[in-house]
């Protein structure tokens, strides 16, 4: 039983830090793309001011 109860707890481990690290991507591309959507957007309005 306490074999089985490890194997679990080993998984369970293994899913969290797969989920963290999902989430961190996540914000990691979201900020990135902001990002790049502002620049391109400064961009936009400095070419048409001029």
């Amino acid at each position: 039983m306490k074999h089985c109860r490890s194997w679990r707890c080993l998984l369970g481990l293994l899913a969290l830090s797969g989920l963290v690290a999902a989430a961190v991507a996540t914000i990691v591309i979201f900020l990135d793309k902001k990002k790049k959507d502002e620049e391109e957007l400064e961009h936009y309005l400095d070419c048409s001011i001029q």
